[in-house]
């Protein structure tokens, strides 16, 4: 009876195995034939200083317009993962956008030179579907110019600001009683 019960299992797995091989070739599309919306743009400087503003540039496209919300999750060396953060997009930019996010990292606790940390952002539209994910590294250095010039199509006069990231950073590195 063992190894009839080994036997069915160890054939489920290598039919389970067969079977999802394709698609993790390719991602399955949503039902009813909806295509997630894409990010097709992104830039944010890699280095700047502790309290300065955050400007992360996005252009995101949906081609039934559904897009509702913009998803950031930060993962802190020292620390660990944030809880996400989203922004509302306005009713303007659910076809299309190009713009920036903005956050002001004053608040919160002082971080040390060379806190590190990926901001991961995704967009979502309202049945669910979420875009390709994009993974932007930061690192805090004091006597940075976080003013870089801005590739296309952010290079453009009056990008508009899509919101404001609100997570509010923490020290990672212990010290007596305190996290």
């Amino acid at each position: 009876m063992k190894l009839a019960s080994m036997l069915l299992l160890v054939g489920l797995v290598v039919w389970g195995c067969a079977g999802t091989s394709g698609s993790m070739v390719t991602a399955p599309q949503p039902p009813g034939g909806v295509t997630p919306p894409v990010i097709t743009a992104s830039f944010a400087a890699d280095k700047g200083r502790h309290g300065d503003p955050i400007r992360i540039y996005l252009a995101a496209e949906q081609k039934d317009g559904g897009m509702e919300m913009i998803a950031v999750q930060v993962s802190q060396v020292g620390y660990g993962v944030y809880p996400s953060d989203w922004i509302r997009l306005k009713e303007g930019n659910r076809a299309r956008f190009v713009g920036y996010l903005q956050w002001n990292t004053a608040r919160g606790e002082f971080l040390p030179e060379g806190t590190r940390m990926s901001i991961n952002i995704s967009v979502l539209d309202g049945r669910g579907n979420e875009s390709n994910k994009v993974v932007l590294p930061y690192e805090f250095v004091s006597g940075t110019n976080s003013s870089a010039m801005l590739p296309a199509p952010f290079d453009q006069a009056d990008v508009p600001r899509l919101g404001y990231i609100s997570i509010v950073l923490r020290n990672g590195i212990k010290s007596e009683g305190r996290r």
